[in-house]
Formats: C-alpha cells, structure tokens, sequence
C-alpha cells in the first residue's frame, strides 16, 4: 500500500491549542488501536547532532544555534523566530520537508500493516503551518480560552494576566474548531472525554471501512 492509499483510506490529523488536552486524547486514541504519528518527536529527530538539518541551522543562525556539546540550543532558537519571522521561514524551510518525508514514511508503514487502523498525524500547530492542507480530516481537542487560562494558571503557576497573554498569542481556539472536521470537547470530566474519544474511534473506523468518504 503506498502512503497515498493509506492517506485516503486511514489517515486523520489531531491537533489543538495550549491546554486544550491534546496529549491525552492521542494517548486515549492509541489506547483504542490508533496508529500515532508525533510530529514533534520527529521534529526533534531531524535535527540531532549528525543530521544534515541542524549543520544547516547552524549555517543559517551561527553558532548560538548550537549548545557547547553540538545539540540545538532549542531555547535560542525559539526566542529568535519568535522575534524573526524571516528566521523562522528560513527555520521552516529546513525542518519541514524532512519532516513531513519521516511522516509519510510513517504513515506508509502504518497503512501496510493493513490492520484497518486509523493513522492519527498529531501536529500541534496545524493550522499555524498549513498543515491542514496535507491533513485535511483534522480533529480538534477543543476547550474554551477560560478553561484554557485556569488550566495554564493551575499547571504552570502563571499568573491570569500571562496566562492570557500566552493563550492570546495563539489562532484562536473558535476559529480552529470552525475549521476541524471532529471536534471533542474537552473541558470536562476525563470519563466525558473517554466516552467522546470511543465514539470518534468507532466513526473513524467507519470511514476507514467505506473508503474514507466522508
């Protein structure tokens, strides 16, 4: 099966917002038979020492891109294309395309297990990077911004003006649940986000048997 196939017929995409629970549904998801494709682990394998991606990072940025042991000063770099929009396409140009190579050869190996799975592509900022492009069948992992603050004030220690400020530097959770095809609510009760994450699975499943039409 070529990863196209088992694009169309297997493949969704999860992603969310800051303390939305994105994690746990995918752990939920896994946990009822999904195949997980992380894309922030894989971002994370594309520039260990010794890959092509971060001497380049290292030609693009200099040397403060790199900690004194030859890894990627992550910290550095984030402040950088925060401050940078130019950094950051530069950043994106690199990483992006041998990530998405690992996440079809992923996903091509998932599909020929050919065990009818649902193939779940997790990426964080899906919508930020055009990413829904590639996924289109896109679940969202939705709480609403005051669920969002106190969860950011209870699990970081934020105080409510940062906690604000974090959440408001992100797309807008309403706008990104107007753009997902599935969407589970979950701003209450773990049990509740179970029973939703199950019904998903059983809906995913269904497409997967008919083909993936919608």
């Amino acid at each position: 099966m070529s990863a196209d196939t088992a694009y169309r017929s297997q493949c969704f995409s999860l992603t969310g917002s800051i303390a939305t629970g994105k994690s746990f549904v995918a752990h939920l998801l896994e946990g009822l038979g999904a195949h997980i494709v992380d894309t922030d682990l894989i971002a994370r394998e594309v520039v260990e020492p010794g890959r092509p991606a971060l001497r380049e990072i290292a030609e693009l940025f200099g040397g403060e891109a790199l900690q004194q042991d030859g890894t990627l000063n992550r910290k550095w770099v984030r402040e950088k294309i925060i401050s940078d929009p130019a950094a950051r396409a530069g950043l994106n140009d690199i990483t992006h395309p041998r990530i998405q190579e690992i996440v079809r050869e992923r996903i091509e190996s998932f599909g020929c297990m050919k065990d009818g799975m649902p193939v779940i592509v997790d990426v964080p900022l899906l919508f930020e990077t055009g990413w829904d492009r590639l996924f289109p069948r896109v679940i969202l992992v939705y709480a609403p911004v005051p669920v969002q603050i106190r969860r950011l004030m209870e699990r970081d220690g934020l105080d409510r003006s940062a906690a604000e400020r974090t959440v408001a530097a992100q797309m807008d959770i309403e706008k990104k649940r107007s753009m997902a095809l599935f969407v589970i609510d979950n701003s209450g009760s773990r049990e509740e986000t179970g029973r939703q994450a199950a019904a998903l699975f059983a809906e995913l499943l269904r497409l997967i048997r008919e083909g993936g039409r919608q």
